[in-house]
């Protein structure tokens, strides 16, 4: 029986999860996502870190893990049964990638303190994102509660993210990186428009 490309990925997400539980801080030093400025000594950013960030969550709150990964079934579904599982996983890994480079380099211009980033709500919000564009007419029920367009729901959040982003009003949430994530599945989908999947 083929595994779906969500499924696998959700589980990866999991396992890494556990992980984290049984382990000391050794997994979050080397793997999240450091700024480029030392924070206590000398920086502790590494390259694979713009990827690994993502399979990282927070173990004193499980939701974080749980909700990041309500968002790759949801809408992870979607793109894999339209595309496949491979251009699924280009989506999400693009949206990952353009989150940590956003996150790199964008906070820092607004005086944010530097810290550790880790969770994979970038490539959630670039899944969001590409439903939007590939089916507009779809609804979503914004805490199972109000339905409304997908396009509305990915316009809303994404006008949330940058507001809070720009004012600070809330701290240890990387709004930018979330609005990053939105680009790199954004640049994604347009190349797909020019170069449709061959079935």
């Amino acid at each position: 029986m083929k595994i779906s490309a969500v499924i696998a990925l959700i589980a990866a997400n999991v396992a890494v999860f556990v992980l984290q539980r049984q382990s000391t801080e050794t997994i979050e030093v080397l793997f999240a996502l450091w700024p480029l400025q030392a924070i206590d000594g000398p920086s502790r950013f590494h390259v694979w870190q713009i990827v690994t960030y993502s399979f990282l969550h927070s173990t004193e709150n499980v939701s974080h893990l749980l909700f990041n990964m309500f968002g790759v079934w949801m809408f992870g579904t979607w793109i894999e049964r339209s595309e496949g599982p491979r251009r699924f996983l280009v989506c999400y890994f693009a949206s990952v990638v353009t989150a940590a480079l956003t996150q790199l380099f964008v906070p820092m211009m607004f005086g944010a303190a530097p810290e550790p980033t880790i969770g994979a709500s970038g490539g959630v919000f670039g899944l969001i994102l590409a439903c939007a564009v590939m089916f507009p007419k779809s609804r979503v029920a914004v805490y199972f509660l109000i339905p409304m367009p997908t396009w509305l729901f990915a316009l809303l959040y994404a006008g949330i993210e940058l507001f809070q982003g720009v004012t600070g009003t809330q701290s240890g949430v990387a709004h930018f990186a979330h609005l990053g994530g939105m680009v790199g599945s954004a640049l994604v989908v347009t190349q797909w428009r020019a170069r449709p999947r061959v079935p």
